[in-house]
């Protein structure tokens, strides 16, 4: 490649998605669990996508790398990758970029790893691949691997099993194993899941240490705002398939503008709080994909919604530079605060039981 195109290169997006739709037909009907989702990530940044189970994060990561099965599938849209479309691609082609320049990382490691194959089989299996790595080459990379992502006693740990290692250690060997041909691009599915809180901070301290090292882009999928918290440069909130609310990280919890994204933070634990304090919960359950509601899919679960709010969907619309929002009544606008305050008074919250007052300010506060 010449000077001329890596110069090119280096100013596209490592990553493009552009209105992404990934539909299942099943015998109930058909599935919309992703419904017109576009992002972009770039070379060195971390992109966090954030909803409940059911709003469609691992559909989507799945979608991005071509791994969904063929058979009930219908995908529409286009996802490039360093300008290259892979919707189109045979999974022939996409087995030279799976590993290479794409990985993942993926949320249960007891069920990605091979149980009855040794540690160090599966992370030199793609080196050979990828890299034409055998024998004593490929142990010393691998094993360099796992020092590199804090496994101690990383020669012997090749010749164990998944089940002779702890859950953290477990993450560990998926994360080297994802990183062993140095990916361009790393999915992290839901990866601190079931992990202890000092697990968890250092599995995601890793994750930044390597992305740095290595300039990767980067996606954690979660359904925690406190951990792409300081952790990811934008985060994309998705509810019922569609992106609802993204912007910058520091934007997003200073300007919140979507009601889902302020639920999803008031159920942060907070510190401060004594122990044992309920956690605030978002009412009600997310909508059937297949007979998803008309108008705006959260207005049934939101203390905002309006007449409107059941008819009409609302567009993924400019709030602030970067910062894009889903509502008709949102947070932190005169409408927003107008809307609240008339269904407090009616009683019509969706929770069924009326916000503090210091709530009700806060809404009203741009």
């Amino acid at each position: 490649m010449t000077t001329a195109q890596l110069d090119a290169r280096a100013g596209e997006p490592l990553l493009e998605v552009d209105d992404l739709r990934t539909f299942f037909d099943t015998p109930r009907g058909v599935v919309k669990a992703v419904d017109g989702v576009s992002l972009r990530v770039d070379r060195g940044r971390t992109l966090g996508i954030v909803g409940e189970s059911g709003s469609g994060k691992t559909v989507l990561s799945r979608s991005i790398m071509n791994l969904l099965p063929k058979n009930n599938t219908i995908r529409e849209g286009s996802v490039r990758f360093e300008g290259r479309e892979l919707t189109t691609m045979k999974n022939k082609e996409m087995r030279r970029i799976w590993g290479a320049e794409m990985a993942m990382v993926l949320q249960d490691p007891m069920t990605s790893l091979n149980p009855v194959t040794r540690i160090g089989d599966q992370i030199t299996e793609s080196l050979g691949i990828h890299l034409d790595e055998k024998g004593k080459v490929a142990k010393a990379h691998a094993v360099e691997l796992l020092r590199s992502v804090g496994i101690p006693a990383a020669e012997r740990r090749l010749g164990e099993y998944p089940h002779q290692l702890s859950g953290g250690m477990r993450q560990r060997v998926t994360i080297a194993i994802a990183l062993a041909c140095g990916p361009k691009l790393l999915v992290a599915d839901e990866p601190t899941t079931a992990l202890d809180v000092t697990v968890q901070r250092q599995i995601l301290d890793l994750l930044a240490q390597q992305q740095a090292e290595r300039n990767m882009g980067m996606i954690i999928i979660t359904h925690d705002l406190g951990v792409v918290a300081g952790r990811a440069d934008e985060i994309a909130v998705m509810y019922a398939g569609r992106i609802v609310e993204r912007a910058p990280t520091r934007e997003l919890f200073a300007r919140y503008r979507m009601p889902y994204t302020e639920g999803l933070l008031r159920s942060i634990p907070r510190l401060h709080q004594p122990s044992h304090t309920r956690l605030a919960a978002i009412p009600g359950r997310p909508p059937d994909l297949v007979d998803p509601p008309a108008g705006c899919a959260f207005a049934p679960r939101c203390n905002y919604a309006q007449e409107r709010c059941l008819t009409e969907t609302p567009p993924l619309a400019p709030h602030a530079p970067g910062h894009e929002a889903a509502c008709h009544f949102p947070v932190g606008t005169a409408a927003g605060k107008e809307a609240l305050e008339r269904n407090l008074a009616a009683g019509r919250t969706a929770a069924g039981t009326p916000l503090d007052a210091a709530a009700i300010a806060a809404a009203g506060a741009a």
